[in-house]
């Protein structure tokens, strides 16, 4: 392996680590009382789309399968927090968005999982690093997005 190979495989063992560290430090707060942390990804994913999103949209930015995320949009209609409306750009096609209940269940989570998420990133970056890191992953997923057979012009085929 040369030294950049090995740098990059170092790189990505520290970032896939940092993530699965923090990420179960944030599964253990009491931040999921109210909902599973698989509903609210997609509760938050939502709420940045006030218009709404196509099912192969929700998937192409949540860390589920399409069945998975079917059979959970269908529990989260059933539960009153998201709906279904028709697509006005296409016939055949169906948009999910939040419900008002499911909107102020969001924010409610959201508040206090975004507490948690400062405390642990700003307990070892600064400001200037947390620029930079968050430069480096939106490189990273772009350039992966931009590599991947599976997107052709931003969308998954599904």
């Amino acid at each position: 392996m040369t030294g950049t190979g090995r740098l990059a495989d170092e790189a990505w063992e520290s970032l896939f680590r940092a993530q699965v560290v923090l990420g179960r430090e944030f599964a253990a707060q009491d931040t999921w009382d109210e909902i599973p942390r698989g509903d609210y990804d997609i509760l938050y994913t939502l709420a940045k789309a006030p218009e709404g999103l196509r099912m192969t949209e929700i998937n192409r930015q949540v860390m589920l399968t399409q069945p998975g995320i079917s059979r959970l949009v269908t529990r989260l209609e059933q539960q009153g927090l998201v709906e279904r409306q028709p697509d006005p750009d296409d016939a055949r096609a169906q948009r999910v968005r939040l419900t008002e209940v499911g909107r102020e269940l969001q924010r409610r989570v959201g508040r206090r999982h975004v507490r948690h998420v400062i405390r642990a990133m700003t307990r070892a970056l600064d400001p200037d690093q947390l620029r930079q890191l968050r430069e480096l992953c939106t490189a990273l997923t772009e350039a992966a997005e931009a590599a991947s057979p599976a997107t052709e012009k931003g969308h998954h085929t599904s």
